[in-house]
């Protein structure tokens, strides 16, 4: 695998300007070094602790429970009908008092707080430790886990992955890799997007044959505290936390005019209609939304007036949110 190319010292106008129009993902050492969280995880375990349980303001959170036997790697049953883990309300000083008395276990159950909102539990903690890359407005999440494996996915937003405590190796794909990663059922997730099948620690090569073609376009980092990850819109990304307590921070954004709807749902609904089909049919179809989705030969409507160009034009929110309302209706007349 590629190593992730790495940079240092990076402030706001770099980022924007150099590395988010790559659309490649980075690694931002020493990013976070000057965070107060971040110094009391290069204490010790117990001084991060400590330093989050100031934090916490009482709030119950979800927590992801799986046995020893599962080695930490939260997927599905045998049969992919359910999942190797249960799901426990607890706040988060006795998840991490819980972490903390186990650090020592060798075979300790895996355990993971995915994706809390922070300003819900911990709102005081911004502003101790700003992002300086962002716009204020974008709300961090926290993940506390111990080591634990998760799986291949991607995410449709940006994402500024923050290593806080702990070490953690991400692997990442880019999206024309989603064919050799062997997703899983898309509607029955662990975590909510897709993941893929593919144990990234022990991959099956007898049963995956096509993985190895997406390794040869896979990219890799170890990040340890203080260090952060941009991980670009639809990039797939395992991340292995190979500590026994790990905490990351991350941030999710996305200022395309479309993120105020799930584009999964086109995904899906385009699949429901559409894969049924001659190919012959698929590959008229496949050729339209190549010229008005993707736009490959540019803008289809530039020949027509403007008022003219309906959906082909320019859409603001608004026109959006009320063609997603008409479509809503045409859809729920046709199951009638």
């Amino acid at each position: 695998m590629q190593t992730i190319r790495e940079w240092h010292n990076v402030d706001q106008a770099t980022f924007v300007s150099e590395i988010l129009p790559t659309h490649q993902p980075a690694i931002l050492r020493g990013l976070l070094s000057e965070w107060p969280v971040v110094r009391a995880g290069l204490q010790s375990a117990a001084q991060l602790v400590d330093y989050l349980k100031q934090l916490d303001t009482g709030g119950t959170v979800k927590a992801y429970v799986g046995p020893p036997e599962i080695d930490g790697r939260f997927f599905y049953t045998d049969d992919y009908r359910g999942f190797n883990f249960d799901a426990r309300d607890v706040s988060i000083s006795v998840a991490l008092d819980t972490l903390v008395s186990m650090v020592d276990d060798d075979t300790p159950p895996a355990i993971a707080l995915q994706a809390i909102d922070m300003p819900a539990v911990m709102p005081s903690f911004m502003a101790d430790n700003p992002m300086h890359l962002l716009d204020g407005q974008v709300a961090p999440r926290v993940w506390i886990n111990n080591r634990t494996m998760i799986a291949a996915h991607f995410d449709v937003d940006h994402n500024i992955a923050c290593v806080v405590g702990g070490k953690r190796h991400f692997t990442l794909f880019p999206p024309e890799q989603a064919a050799n990663l062997y997703v899983g059922p898309l509607l029955n997730t662990p975590g909510g997007p897709p993941i893929s099948t593919v144990n990234l620690r022990q991959p099956d090569y007898d049963r995956f044959p096509r993985f190895a073609e997406a390794l040869e376009s896979a990219q890799e980092a170890i990040l340890e505290p203080g260090d952060a990850i941009y991980i670009p819109i639809l990039w797939w990304h395992g991340v292995d936390s190979m500590t026994s307590l790990n905490v990351l921070v991350n941030y999710w954004w996305n200022n395309a005019a479309s993120a105020q709807h799930d584009p999964m749902l086109s995904l899906v609904h385009c699949m429901a209609i559409m894969s049924g089909m001659p190919e012959s049919q698929r590959d008229g179809w496949r050729a339209l939304f190549d010229c008005f989705v993707f736009q490959q030969a540019g803008r289809p409507g530039e020949h027509l007036p403007a008022e003219l160009r309906d959906v082909m034009g320019e859409l603001s929110a608004s026109d959006r949110d009320m063609l997603i309302a008409h479509l809503t209706r045409k859809m729920a007349e046709q199951l009638t």
